[in-house]
């Protein structure tokens, strides 16, 4: 029997939960403390990279300033030493995190059936957790299904601030590489341009995820190129949820010009708790999330990937 991987002697590492283009995130156990962790770890090839290094520290940096209920705990961050192929060793850093039992919006919508209740409970979570970090002066700069986790219990936790920035930081424009984009589905028009990215930036991408939350597809398809000349250019197929107020809200999020759109997640918020009452069942029941102008196709049904904090990476 192999040794069970665990890290600075405290943390164990268990199951693999999910992997993206910079780090892989494991369940985990806390043994001084005896509760379960999610432990997310900066690929190994990526280790020796500076920039890579310093988004993977900036993410902690971050996250450890942004305690919320909707937004998913840092606990811990530390290095792991491992070999390399020149018989050297390699600092790899990891984030010990708060463990979410549950699913990704991104799961979710693929298994379909949500009501408009449970959409427009999900977008207020989301929107209370920017609301807070953008008080707190942290754009997360990539608002997708995927980096929102449900928890069993039907708490809303935000994660992965792996390319967020500081407001007014004009770094995070289109013209630098491809990760400080965020997605391309769910990237703002202004990004798309090359420009900055900003408050109203993550709120023309939580309308993008509002949308797919309503429909069970983002507002545009097709390759990246394709689908950032979409948002500078196009209109999405109209919503039709049976509530104009709802309707209107999302007209408003999608806006092309920043200054049409909401101005902060408390309004965006306030806006969308207005126009959803009278439109759901007081429990959710027999309520339906509104449908495009055109045929939508039946969405596969997931896994549960229990113990998620981060859905991509």
């Amino acid at each position: 029997m192999s040794a069970k991987r665990v890290l600075e002697g405290r943390y164990e590492v268990g199951d693999l939960l999910g992997h993206g283009g910079m780090a892989d995130v494991y369940s985990g156990r806390d043994l001084r403390l005896g509760r379960r962790v999610a432990i997310k770890v900066l690929r190994r090839d990526l280790a020796q990279d500076p920039l890579f290094r310093a988004r993977f520290r900036r993410e902690a940096q971050t996250m450890v300033g942004l305690c919320h209920s909707a937004i998913v705990c840092i606990f811990d961050t530390g290095y792991e030493e491992v070999g390399d192929d020149s018989a050297g060793t390699v600092r790899v850093p990891f984030i010990v995190m708060e463990h979410v039992d549950g699913w990704s919006l991104r799961e979710l919508v693929r298994r379909g059936g949500l009501t408009l209740e449970r959409s427009v409970r999900y977008q207020l979570g989301v929107l209370s957790a920017l609301e807070f970090s953008h008080r707190a002066g942290v754009v997360h700069c990539d608002i997708k299904p995927a980096n929102v986790m449900v928890s069993s219990e039907g708490a809303v936790k935000l994660v992965d601030f792996g390319i967020s920035r500081a407001r007014g930081d004009l770094a995070t424009t289109v013209a630098q590489a491809y990760e400080v984009l965020g997605t391309p589905a769910y990237i703002s028009p202004e990004q798309a341009r090359g420009e900055a990215a900003d408050v109203c930036s993550d709120l023309y991408s939580a309308g993008c995820l509002l949308y797919e939350l309503l429909t069970g597809r983002p507002p545009f398809a097709g390759d990246p190129l394709s689908v950032a000349y979409q948002h500078v250019h196009d209109e999405p197929v109209p919503v039709r949820t049976g509530f104009a107020g709802v309707d209107a809200v999302l007209v408003k999020a999608l806006a092309k010009s920043p200054t049409d759109r909401f101005q902060s997640a408390r309004a965006f918020r306030q806006a969308l708790q207005s126009a959803a009452k009278g439109s759901v069942h007081p429990e959710g029941i027999g309520a339906h999330p509104g449908a495009l102008e055109t045929d939508l196709p039946a969405a596969p049904v997931p896994g549960r990937h229990a113990g998620m904090a981060i859905a991509d990476c």
